[in-house]
């Protein structure tokens, strides 16, 4: 078994194999595809990155019914807040765990994708990469409720 050893790209006297050099300059060129896409700088930068978030809301809420379900809960539950006469710190800890829920919805339909477009075989790791992400889920919508249902217990 070969020993991976870590690297410094920082290192100027590191001696490089010709692979890592190679790969090392041609990954950041001008003309590279990485640096064409994030070459981008000040204001243009904000808006193309604007942009390729409002392609990553649509793509979710298109290809994953999970994140249609939570944000359409995520929507109920911020009507019932602006609603409710909670006090002002409960409703901002109610906003943040919804928006928590849709976050980490978001990374795991990301972990979904990456995973799906590696390999649709079925392999440990890809089990483990999905599973790993519905837990961070499981997590979030968890919290979302224990906020809400201490929230209401007020009322009673």
């Amino acid at each position: 078994m070969n020993k991976i050893t870590p690297i410094n790209l920082e290192d100027k006297t590191a001696s490089h194999g010709p692979i890592e050099q190679a790969a090392h300059h041609s990954a950041l060129t001008p003309d590279s595809f990485a640096e064409s896409a994030k070459g981008k700088t000040g204001f243009y930068r904000i808006i193309k990155a604007a942009g390729y978030s409002m392609d990553g809301f649509k793509a979710a809420y298109k290809f994953e019914a999970a994140f249609r379900q939570v944000v359409w809960l995520n929507f109920a539950l911020f009507v019932a807040i602006a609603f409710m006469p909670f006090a002002m710190s409960v409703k901002m800890m109610l906003v943040i765990a919804s928006f928590l829920s849709l976050i980490v919805e978001l990374i795991n339909t990301g972990i979904e994708a990456c995973v799906d477009h590696t390999s649709t075989a079925k392999h440990p790791l890809a089990k483990i990469a999905k599973d790993v992400g519905s837990a961070a889920q499981f997590l979030s919508l968890f919290l979302l409720t224990v906020l809400w249902l201490m929230a209401l217990s007020v009322f009673l």
